[in-house]
């Protein structure tokens, strides 16, 4: 693997660091001004690797790395580090909440599609689900860090300041959780509706009549539909599939959906707000819902039991319709046969738009249903020609042409229109628009994921390899000057002739924390244990009983083997053989390594036992 990654989080680390302490303090915002969403990965820049990569940790300071003092020095030593990020955690959490109510807004990130007139102040203000996913993860990392940081504590007022880290933060991970769980939405519609026309034609690969396809949709979705009607909490409550000419899709809105009903037996978390998000799925919003919750079941909060009694309820309520959304659209993604839907890029969403980002989207959730039930390497096969397929329309692994239409999905970005927001009593706002730029991000993720997935070490080595080029086009955007180099994004640097660069680049935490992200995925793709070559084991496995016989031959028969520094070899062999034998299965090739030194090892001996018979002849 050429990204890395403990060089490049370094290196990420020290550039957080050095573009937001400003004279001593913390400073927020960067290209656009601060909101909810932009001030957490600002922080998850650093506290996902600090909580989830073992080698990063800065929550107990006698294990503090050097090269991660060297990174983080700007805000202390290892005494000083997490002391500080407490301070700023709590100065996060606090900003965010309003008389007791923790609010999750846009903000900034919202956009009008009139530049003259930009959204309303009501509007700026409604939560998003990109904030509650966003907030579940910070949080998440911010309790397990105050559990670990407090057992190297002793001074009173600290472990006071600790204790109201951990009490605030877990008010907003609940309020975050009742967040998403009142986003997520059940679209159901008829077979002759223009989303029902939209999804038989997206499935059908084949040209089958619709009334076929409708009937074959019931009938893999049947048990989707059956745990559908179990829901007791949330929004998607319905019981429209009771009929079985319906067709239907899940997933979650951009916000809290309209007339979303409050979740009842929740306390301390203040006023839940009203919603107004459009009752139907939006992919991008759907993809990090699911990118969130995960967090909420990892085995790091299961281990450190990171969540409350109230926390467990409404987690076992997101993990029902994590597993849910997965499987549908997993199951609408590889309907059929042969051919996948999937595969006939770009995605058709029901409400009639397309586009090789909604294919990007939909893969990430196909690949993270088939890391549930442990896919096969034909099917990974098939998602890496995709992922391929998109890297190359998105002009990451081709080069652009003047004018090239797949340059606009890293600048300007994917725009996604939030129905609803425009619906405010009493506010006069237009429909807003939401901007994303992590089609390159993306990519590299879900690459990563699947080499872990790989049970082959030639699919890995695949995965890999597309994985580095991706890398390769992302290393090149990053900012080269100003208060935000050495992080992202600079697009114009790959596309010179189709993008106006900025005066001076700003960084983007919006891109930033997302490269962080791909880099702890390869941290553990580096740290887990590779799949193992069936020829290389058995090539092995005969080298060592080769070795074994040579060895037990030359024990047996060899008149020196008890004298002399012969004999310290012979033991040598000894060791060596244990040890490969130990590692066979595990790492062939170091077994494969021992057993060639010690077959080296016998041919010396055989020589020295021939020469001493010749002698005494």
């Amino acid at each position: 693997m050429r990204i890395q990654p403990r060089e490049q989080l370094l290196s990420i680390w020290r550039a957080v660091v050095e573009t937001s302490m400003r004279e001593g303090r913390w400073t927020w915002g960067s290209e656009i001004p601060r909101n909810s969403i932009s001030d957490a990965e600002q922080l998850l820049a650093i506290m996902y690797p600090a909580t989830d990569v073992p080698i990063f940790r800065v929550d107990q300071p006698d294990q503090t790395a050097d090269d991660v003092l060297g990174s983080l020095k700007l805000l202390g030593d290892e005494l000083e580090i997490p002391q500080a990020l407490t301070d700023i955690l709590i100065e996060y959490i606090e900003h965010y909440t309003e008389d007791g109510t923790p609010y999750f807004s846009g903000g900034s990130y919202f956009q009008s599609p009139d530049p003259k007139k930009p959204p309303t102040e009501a509007q700026a203000a409604l939560d998003v689900v990109d904030s509650f996913s966003m907030s579940v993860s910070l949080m998440l990392n911010t309790i397990g860090f105050v559990q670990v940081f407090r057992g190297s504590v002793r001074n009173t007022d600290l472990l006071e300041k600790l204790a109201h880290l951990e009490s605030i933060a877990s008010v907003r991970l609940t309020a975050a959780m009742v967040g998403l769980l009142r986003s997520f939405v059940v679209n159901v519609f008829t077979p002759e509706s223009d989303e029902g026309k939209a999804l038989i034609r997206s499935v059908n690969q084949y040209g089958d009549s619709p009334r076929h396809v409708v009937e074959d949709l019931y009938r893999e979705l049947q048990g989707v539909r059956a745990s559908v009607r179990d829901f007791t909490i949330g929004s998607g409550q319905t019981s429209e599939l009771d009929n079985r000419n319906r067709l239907f899709e899940i997933g979650w809105s951009w916000g809290v959906v309209k007339d979303a009903p409050e979740i009842e037996a929740v306390t301390g978390i203040g006023k839940q707000r009203d919603g107004y998000a459009q009752s139907a799925p939006f992919l991008y919003f759907t993809v990090n819902a699911l990118d969130g919750i995960a967090d909420l079941f990892s085995s790091r909060t299961v281990v450190l039991r990171l969540l409350n009694e109230e926390q467990l309820r409404l987690s076992a309520a997101l993990r029902l319709r994590w597993e849910l959304t997965q499987r549908y659209w997993a199951i609408i993604a590889t309907f059929g046969n042969d051919r996948w839907p999937l595969e006939d890029i770009p995605w058709k969403t029901t409400d009639g738009r397309e586009s090789d980002y909604y294919s990007l989207l939909v893969t990430s959730m196909v690949v993270q249903e088939l890391e549930n039930r442990r896919a096969s390497d034909a099917d990974l096969s098939r998602l890496l020609r995709i992922l391929e397929e998109l890297a190359q329309r998105g002009r990451i692994t081709r080069r652009a042409s003047d004018a090239d239409w797949g340059v606009r999905f890293h600048q300007p970005g994917s725009a996604m229109r939030l129905v609803g927001s425009e619906d405010i009593e009493g506010d006069d706002g237009e429909r807003l628009l939401w901007q994303v730029t992590d089609y390159s991000a993306v990519i590299l993720k879900r690459a990563l994921k699947l080499a872990g997935m790989a049970r082959s070490t030639e699919m890995r080595d695949a995965l890999i390899e597309f994985g580095d080029t991706i890398w390769s086009h992302l290393s090149l955007r990053r900012i080269d000057g100003g208060d935000g180099k050495g992080l992202w994004d600079d697009p114009s640097k790959i596309f010179p002739h189709l993008l106006k660069p900025t005066r001076i680049p700003s960084a983007s935490w919006y891109y930033t924390e997302r490269i962080v992200e791909c880099l702890v995925f390869a941290t553990k793709l580096v740290n887990d244990r590779p799949p193992q070559s069936s020829a290389l084991v058995s090539h092995a496995r005969d080298l060592l009983n080769e070795a074994n016989n040579l060895f037990d031959f030359e024990v047996m028969n060899s008149t020196i083997a008890a004298r002399g520094p012969l004999r310290n070899e012979l033991d040598q062999a000894q060791t060596m053989l244990d040890r490969a034998r130990e590692v066979l299965y595990q790492r062939p090739g170091t077994s494969e390594s021992l057993t060639l030194e010690v077959l080296r090892l016998l041919d010396k001996l055989e020589v020295a036992r021939r020469k001493a018979e010749e002698g005494s002849g």
